[in-house]
């Protein structure tokens, strides 16, 4: 199998970030499609947690929603979104959150409630629903978003999920108990944050992409690690888990999921 496109990078490189046997908390979306991707390849054994209340699932298909019935069925149990929210997350239960962003800034805050002021958006986004409190405690969090202006920008229009505010010990100040913002897998780089001003940095830059095109892609003047590797590209196996899984829900759902992911 050859070739591959720039999504299909950034849901492999996002997927291998998930260990075997965590306890993942998952957004719908990019996220769930890079999550599902890991539990088809090397982590069989990743514990996937959906916010409507499925633990363990396994969904043949990408889910429409939280609500999906696919979620349900394929789950080993399914509990009440109090219970996954009191007892699992916020209680420290849960390794990895999953999140993806319509924006996000320089120290990883993200907005997924409105483009332009809140009074009067251009745009009303989905909004936070669980977002806010798996930033805040789960151990992890792991955001996928693709690489452009829009979405990396130097303020962002409303904050929904802390990341590490202004940076610093900021997010510790605060009281937080998870660790926040562990890296950002985008369809041109990984960033992660710098251990002391937590702002976010280029640690790995995708087979073919330049320096130039991630920084005409950010708002902010981005900065590099000092040694920057090339993320390995995308394994045949993987290739074909991820296209089965996106083709299985194609003809469940129609194209449109599919091509979104």
């Amino acid at each position: 199998m050859s070739g591959y496109t720039t999504s299909e990078m950034m849901t492999v490189a996002a997927a291998r970030r998930l260990n075997n046997g965590a306890v993942c908390f998952v957004g719908i979306g990019l996220p769930s499609t890079a999550a599902n991707l890991a539990r088809l390849t090397h982590a069989p054994g990743v514990v996937l947690i959906y916010e409507s209340g499925p633990i363990g699932a396994k969904p043949t298909v990408l889910p429409l929603s939280i609500g999906d019935g696919e979620l349900s069925e394929t789950a080993d149990t399914v509990v009440s979104t109090p219970e996954i929210f009191r007892y699992w997350l916020q209680s420290g239960r849960i390794d990895v959150g999953f999140l993806g962003a319509a924006q996000i800034d320089r120290f990883a805050n993200i907005n997924t409630t409105v483009i332009g002021p809140y009074a009067k958006p251009r745009t009303r986004l989905p909004g936070a629903g669980g977002a806010p409190e798996i930033a805040a405690n789960a151990k992890e969090v792991f955001i996928i978003v693709r690489h452009s202006p829009r979405a990396f920008v130097s303020k962002l229009d409303f904050i929904t999920s802390v990341g590490y505010l202004d940076g610093g010990d900021a997010r510790s100040r605060l009281g937080l108990p998870g660790k926040g913002p562990m890296a950002v897998i985008t369809d041109l780089c990984t960033m992660e944050p710098d251990p002391l001003s937590k702002e976010l940095t280029v640690t790995s830059i995708h087979s073919g992409v330049t320096r130039a095109q991630i920084q005409k892609a950010t708002a902010w003047r981005v900065r590099f690690a000092a040694a920057v590797p090339e993320t390995p590209v995308p394994r045949a196996a993987e290739l074909k888990a991820l296209r089965d899984l996106q083709a299985r829900t194609a003809a469940a759902h129609g194209t449109t999921l599919a091509a979104s992911d």
